[in-house]
């Protein structure tokens, strides 16, 4: 049997934001092909460092592994875009030092998970929230080119949440940065897909949207 195991944060661990409607995990296994099951590992609020924590509780017949996170790591660095600076490059000195430590937190990660020697897909962090536009966006990107970048080193296929989740309806109405029951779907369709499409054995980056 196929054990698909969800790691990461809210993108995944979404059920209070989408009351009286189905969150991901039960999305997602109503979708799988027969013989599949799945496990939710991700925890609303975590960041990349705390994956490590969720690999602790990964089930032992585990197969495949979905990680969705980056998106709260860029939140911890938001209040950076209401403080002054005397310039351009004072700016992009501070984006640097983001930058580089949270590729080095996310190489890590996928360090970790490559060396479990089980199938592995990440996403990217989705920028079509709405009420976000402008430097918000600007500054996310970083945090996707990293993403991507790592993704591609290790030779990884990257579901990329950023073309999936593009209308207001994909987001939850109780928090914007959170996916709806339609946005939540969307992703499922997306991980399905890879799941039933992708050569792993292949080890190449192939982008699913």
């Amino acid at each position: 049997m196929d054990h698909a195991a969800l790691l990461g944060d809210s993108i995944f661990d979404n059920a209070i934001y989408v009351p009286g409607k189905l969150p991901v995990i039960k999305q997602f296994r109503e979708n799988l092909p027969a013989g599949w099951k799945a496990t939710l590992l991700a925890v609303d609020g975590h960041v990349t460092a705390d994956v490590q924590q969720q690999v602790s509780r990964l089930p032992d017949d585990a197969t495949h592994l979905i990680v969705s996170c980056g998106g709260n790591d860029a939140l911890e660095h938001a209040s950076i875009l209401n403080e002054s600076a005397g310039s351009v490059a004072e700016v992009l000195e501070h984006f640097t030092s983001i930058r580089t430590s949270f590729q080095q937190t996310y190489r890590q990660m996928i360090e970790m998970l490559t060396d479990l020697n089980k199938p592995l897909a990440v996403c990217t962090v989705y920028d079509c929230v709405p009420g976000m536009e402008g430097s918000p966006m600007t500054a996310l990107a970083m945090f996707n080119e990293i993403i991507l970048r790592e993704a591609f080193i290790a030779k990884v296929p990257v579901i990329d949440l950023r073309l999936i989740c593009s209308e207001p309806s994909d987001y939850s109405e109780i928090s914007a940065i959170e996916p709806s029951a339609m946005g939540g779907e969307k992703i499922v369709q997306a991980i399905v897909r890879l799941l039933a499409n992708h050569r792993f054995e292949s080890k190449q980056s192939v982008i699913y949207t």
